[in-house]
């Protein structure tokens, strides 16, 4: 962000992720290239050796600056890689520990309670590794569920959306097997998860009203029931009522042809019926500048769309373009809700 335009109100807080993982080395590289690709002030909650590891392994030379509150993140963040507190484990790149999930989980739980009470403008979240984490108490799904659980959200009210430069789709069924998805879809689902996707397009990212493309369950859309009856019975009627309430909303479509290029400028964001669905093409078109993006909480939240990747951790190798991007769009979205803009 160039001084000319809208700032957060306060510097973004970065959790470390998995310090195993690729996470450190993309926050350093992040970093170095802040100026180049405008990115608001940030600090890192812990994990200052880690981090000046991680940054070797790149062949960058990273100033860390230990930080004891967020506020004195914004002068430092021009001279070195601001760090709170002093936190830190030993670390083998590839190799994830106990010590290091603790680490991640310090990281992830400050820096979500720092978002929350105003001090973080937003939270950027590092990939983790959630099994390492189950055995030092994460007891959440995934980090969506636990910066719903830090805001005191409900984790249905707490929706995924992916977002590339590309294509937003939203998948509205998440890490649940492909013969649950049917059941789990209703009505009262679809409204009410259209409902959050339109208010934070509009709050977070200026679009109101918001185009909203909903897909079918089965292929073409069901066929007029031919293909199965979900169209028909749920999503249809859906439909009709977002439509009722003046909402952008349009469908059934064919998922097999909504993310075709012509096709994908005639809608700001995709409701898919399941995981893959939404997946598939945000990964294919955008794999390299994906972010997660959690919608529905009172803070900003986004995480690169990608994992730990403890296969090239430590090799230089993985591309920062995703953790850039999601720390360029949590900072353009905390800075509109700074600024009090609405669309």
């Amino acid at each position: 962000m160039s001084g000319s335009e809208a700032m957060p109100a306060a510097p973004l807080a970065v959790s470390l992720g998995d310090p195993a993982g690729i996470a450190p080395e993309l926050i350093a590289e992040s970093w170095t290239r802040r100026g180049e690709v405008a990115l608001a002030p940030f600090f890192v909650v812990g994990g200052g050796n880690v981090l000046a590891a991680a940054a070797h392994t790149r062949g960058i030379d990273l100033p860390v600056i230990r930080i004891a509150d967020p506020a004195e993140a914004v002068e430092a963040f021009a001279s070195g890689l601001p760090v709170l507190g002093d936190a830190d484990a030993p670390v083998q790149f590839g190799q994830p520990s106990r010590e290091g999930a603790e680490l991640a989980l310090h990281s992830l739980t400050q820096a979500a309670a720092l978002a929350v009470s105003g001090a973080a403008g937003a939270i950027v979240t590092g990939p983790i590794a959630k099994s390492k984490l189950a055995e030092v108490g994460f007891t959440q799904p995934g980090q969506t569920e636990f910066c719903a659980d830090a805001c005191g959200v409900a984790h249905d009210d707490a929706v995924m959306m992916l977002a590339g430069p590309n294509l937003r789709t939203v998948p509205l069924t998440v890490h649940v097997a492909l013969t649950q998805v049917p059941a789990l879809l209703t009505r009262d689902l679809i409204e009410r998860k259209a409902r959050i996707v339109a208010r934070a397009l509009a709050r977070d990212f200026g679009l109101s009203p918001a185009r909203i493309a909903i897909t079918g369950l089965n292929p073409h859309a069901g066929e007029d029931g031919r293909m199965g009856r979900e169209e028909i019975d749920t999503i249809i009627p859906a439909i009709t009522a977002l439509t009722a309430e003046g909402l952008a909303v349009t469908g059934p479509h064919p998922a097999d042809a909504l993310f075709a290029a012509h096709e994908r400028d005639r809608f700001d964001v995709a409701l898919c019926m399941y995981h893959d669905q939404a997946l598939i093409p945000i990964k294919t078109l955008d794999f390299d500048a994906g972010v997660n993006v959690t919608l529905g909480l009172p803070i900003v939240r986004t995480s690169p769309d990608h994992g730990t990747a403890f296969g090239i951790a430590g090799k230089g190798v993985g591309s920062a373009g995703a953790m850039i991007a999601a720390l360029r769009m949590a900072g353009e979205c905390a800075a509109r809700r700074a600024a009090g803009i609405t669309a």
